[in-house]
């Protein structure tokens, strides 16, 4: 199998001459990078939205006391991982809009922070729900 062709040489972005020299400084210009905060917290987001399926598989499939204790042990993991996803998200949603001067790394991804914090947020919510669900059928 060949290699993948590589990626043609980008030109520089400016050449600034240094006064009294033959040289120059070179600023080159920096591809945009997809922001690694942004994709944690979309797989976070996702993770807890599936921890809180079990939640309700616990609360709502076994009828005694061990599948209330087992639903609330997974509401917290589930709390613990909506919560990740949202600050990760916030963070990702910041250092995307932050204006970066041109010699720094750009960042993108504002749709997966977006993404992230939505699923963050109903896995914490679904959770909690489901935690409540167990309850009241232990309680019933």
């Amino acid at each position: 199998m060949p290699p993948p062709p590589r990626e043609p040489a980008r030109p520089p972005k400016r050449v600034d001459p240094v006064p009294g020299t033959p040289f120059g400084v070179v600023h080159l210009d920096v591809p945009p990078v997809t922001s690694g905060l942004a994709v944690g917290s979309l797989v976070t987001g996702i993770a807890s939205i599936l921890v809180s399926l079990l939640v309700f598989c616990f609360g709502l499939g076994v009828g005694s006391v061990s599948g209330a204790w087992a639903a609330g042990a997974f509401t917290v993991l589930g709390a613990v991982a909506g919560t990740a996803a949202i600050v990760a998200g916030l963070l990702a949603r910041r250092q995307i809009r932050r204006p970066a001067p041109p010699p720094a790394v750009r960042f993108t991804g504002r749709g997966l922070a977006v993404a992230g914090l939505s699923c963050g947020a109903a896995g914490l919510v679904l959770s909690l729900l489901g935690l409540g669900v167990a309850l009241a059928v232990q309680l019933t």
